[in-house]
């Protein structure tokens, strides 16, 4: 009859011959994963090494090379003419053998053993897509990027000249050199008067939200948003312990009238605003608005933060300037993306504030990405110094602006009846209303059947309103033609 331990090994023995692991280290490993779970107890004899290695497949040799590491590590006993047994220490776990059958080592556990903080505000809100055709709420198109050129302009950053001595300039602020080049281009491209010392450099958009409110508010502050705004960014002013309230938007953005009577109620830390192309309606803020806004900022005292998500994408005349622009009193903190025509890997996030408020940030930034990426630094930097990313975004620029047009198209002539629209002036999306106010997610399901994916956080619906956000910026004309026929016959069979 086979030993109990014997049995009990091969239970929860699981060995990889294919691993870069040698073998005795492996058994040894498990064995002493054996012994914590309380599968092997205290003073238990081990069998044998010819045993074992018959149980196991494995040669006599390796598994007394398993057992002189154990015996190394003071997991096991060696007795001569008496057997080998597992040690009573006090970081053995000594537990009374289960009943049940043991569980594969090699799984981990599913929760915590002890009570962790839980925020449902947090929830992610994407979907995975496995359907052949989907809306976005505006993405660009990875197609249309040159990866072939961006890896060479990557690579040549590496071994020209000056590039060793330029990133030796790196530290916990980031790139001297990509600062430099990133403020010179700020101010040409948006009218600012920054230098390197109002620039803080991150991942991403969501980065530099993340900070300014870690930074800015306290829990309970009050913070303004548009009525329909950007649910990711709610979702972290929350996070904050902000206190969200909202105002409504029309044709000309945000109601100034609605953000005096707001604040005659009491004080507002924070206005968060999408001034350039409003999301997700995509309307801009008007020159008239735009001006009383940074009065009443001055007068209020409160704060402007103001993503410029999409600048880089207008199709029918100059980009409207920041407010950022305008702000003398250090009222507004301007926040963006470079290189959104590129490779997702080549973008990164930046904040223009007031040098005291960048410095503060940089603290916190030193805390979750103190080193940043060098490299990529580097190689934006010569970017935007030889006029890489303005040819690249020229180039895409075009591409885009026909597309905008064809969803335009498609709409009026298939789903005229159903929706209406206004052809927007840029950006990567179009804002669309339903005539009547049906159940979005009834009409998401029926598309999804038929392959389309409408992801949740495009759709806006409430008592007065039904409508969705369409990205049309990383389809073709294939793509987006099939995509509006299947939501036309999802909305024809209501």
């Amino acid at each position: 009859m086979s030993s109990p331990v014997l049995l009990s090994l091969s239970s929860f023995v699981q060995l990889d011959r294919n691993a870069s692991t040698p073998l005795f280290i492996q058994l040894a490993q498990q064995i002493i994963n054996g012994i914590q779970r309380g599968y092997l107890t205290a003073g238990a004899k081990l069998p044998g090494t010819r045993l074992v290695g018959d149980q196991l497949g494995l040669h006599r040799k390796t598994v007394i090379a398993a057992y002189d590491e154990l015996e190394a590590q003071g997991w096991i006993d060696i007795i001569p003419n008496k057997g080998t047994f597992v040690l009573q220490q006090s970081r053995v776990k000594q537990s009374i053998p289960s009943t049940k059958p043991p569980i594969s080592t090699t799984q981990y556990p599913i929760k915590t053993g002890y009570d962790i903080q839980i925020s449902n505000i947090l929830d992610n809100p994407f979907e995975e897509n496995r359907a052949p055709y989907f809306f976005s709420d505006g993405t660009t198109d990875i197609r249309l990027t040159q990866v072939r050129n961006l890896s060479l302009q990557y690579s040549s950053s590496m071994n020209r000249k000056g590039s060793l001595q330029r990133m030796s300039q790196y530290h916990e602020n980031g790139s001297i050199f990509f600062k430099e080049q990133l403020s010179n281009y700020l101010n040409l491209s948006r009218g600012l008067h920054i230098s390197k010392h109002n620039l803080l450099i991150t991942r991403s958009s969501e980065m530099s939200i993340y900070i300014i409110a870690k930074v800015i508010l306290k829990p309970l502050d009050k913070v303004i948003v548009a009525e329909l705004s950007n649910f990711a960014v709610n979702m972290t002013l929350l996070q904050a312990g902000a206190t969200l309230e909202t105002i409504p938007l029309d044709k000309e953005g945000i109601s100034i009238e609605a953000l005096k009577q707001k604040l005659k109620t009491g004080r507002i830390r924070m206005l968060y605003i999408t001034p350039h192309h409003h999301y997700p309606t995509t309307v801009t803020l008007s020159a008239k608005r735009r001006l009383e806004l940074l009065q009443l900022a001055n007068e209020y005292g409160f704060i402007i933060v103001e993503d410029d998500y999409d600048y880089d994408f207008h199709y029918e005349k100059a980009a409207v300037l920041p407010l950022a622009s305008a702000d003398t009193n250090g009222m507004v903190i301007y926040t963006g993306t470079l290189g959104q025509s590129l490779a997702p890997a080549f973008r990164t996030g930046f904040v223009v504030a007031p040098q005291n408020l960048i410095q503060e940030m940089n603290k916190y930034l030193g805390i979750i990405d103190r080193q940043g990426d060098i490299i990529m630094e580097q190689t934006l930097g010569e970017m935007i110094e030889e006029g890489e990313i303005h040819r690249h975004l020229k180039k895409s620029l075009k591409v885009y602006r026909e597309r905008r047009d064809h969803m335009s198209d498609l709409l009026q002539d298939m789903l005229e009846d159903y929706v209406s629209f206004d052809t927007p002036n840029g950006g990567l999306a179009t804002w669309v209303q339903f005539h009547q106010i049906k159940s979005l997610m009834t009409i998401k399901e029926k598309c999804l059947k038929q392959g389309l994916l409408i992801p949740r956080h495009t759709l806006y619906q409430n008592k007065q309103i039904s409508a969705m956000r369409m990205g049309f910026g990383h389809m073709d004309n294939l793509e987006m033609e099939q995509s509006i026929s299947i939501l036309k016959n999802a909305l024809a069979s209501f």
